[in-house]
């Protein structure tokens, strides 16, 4: 059976992902007042993050539409017989739902709509796992019960600079984020069941970080299973190759990849948002 991964532009995937040629990925939005630009297609990260130094109103984000869906689902075809479609938590976006309505709906093919409750580089691990089992010929219920798996010991941890952001695009709760934005604490926050929720209240930036450093090592020193994980960013490459370098030389047999958030969770997290996601280091 040939199997093609669908995604969204949320997994903020590179070249090197495109590899084996079975994954396509459907864009989410980035919105200036009355102007819709597509992440990745009509701009870039640096260009959103310099736009956003620019306005005096915070831009929004859009999922794709069910068209876009559709003429996705259509567009593979006769080439695939199955799709299996990742996408970031339907908790913080509509995304997975418009997947799911046109999966129920669509003739010719046959897709399986995946919430990874993640995203950025924890819904990217689950796309490369796919991706490459699908490569070797596994059936889509293998993929799935193998994705369900490492969703569940796959983790997310952040900090962000400022969560007005967050707090005014309804990803977090005024309760939540009220007390961090009054005493300027920089909290760590994570994904539980798929929601952004405070794990911390951490005073300084450094010491955030340290705290999400501490989490890992107890998780390395906890599996019973080898570990890789990711460092992502939010425009603040240097930051984050700081952090990476830390890590690196603390865990040297943890082999460590590096990528950023764009302009669709860069509107919620902000510009300099630094954070780890770790999983399960399996042949996938």
């Amino acid at each position: 059976m040939r199997i093609a991964i669908v995604t969204d532009s949320t997994a903020y995937l590179n070249d090197e992902d495109y590899r084996l040629g079975n994954i396509y990925s459907v864009p989410l939005s980035c919105i200036f007042k009355d102007q819709a630009y597509r992440e990745g297609i009509d701009i870039t990260t640096e260009e959103f993050f310099e736009k956003v130094k620019t306005v005096s109103e915070l831009p929004t984000s859009s999922q794709p539409t069910v068209g876009d869906f559709t003429g996705v689902y259509e567009s593979l075809q006769g080439e695939y017989d199955a799709v299996i479609s990742i996408h970031l938590s339907k908790k913080i976006s509509g995304t997975f739902q418009n997947a799911y309505t046109v999966a129920q709906s669509i003739k010719g093919i046959d897709v399986h709509p995946f919430d990874s409750e993640l995203t950025a580089a924890g819904q990217a691990f689950l796309v490369r796992a796919a991706s490459q089992m699908a490569y070797e010929s596994k059936s889509v219920q293998e993929i799935l019960d193998h994705l369900e798996e490492l969703k569940n010991v796959t983790e997310l941890y952040f900090v962000v600079d400022n969560l007005t952001n967050l707090i005014k695009g309804g990803r977090l709760s005024k309760t939540a984020g009220g007390f961090a934005t009054l005493l300027n604490i920089k909290p760590v926050l994570t994904l539980k069941d798929g929601e952004i929720v405070p794990y911390d209240k951490i005073r300084t930036k450094k010491k955030a970080l340290k705290k999400i450093e501490t989490l890992f090592e107890e998780a390395v020193n906890k599996a019973d299973y080898p570990i890789k994980a990711t460092i992502i960013h939010a425009y603040s490459e240097e930051e984050g190759k700081e952090f990476k370098k830390r890590l690196e030389e603390k865990f040297p047999t943890i082999p460590f990849n590096f990528s950023h958030v764009g302009p669709v969770i860069g509107v919620h997290a902000g510009e300099g948002a630094v954070g780890l996601s770790w999983t399960k280091n399996d042949s996938h």
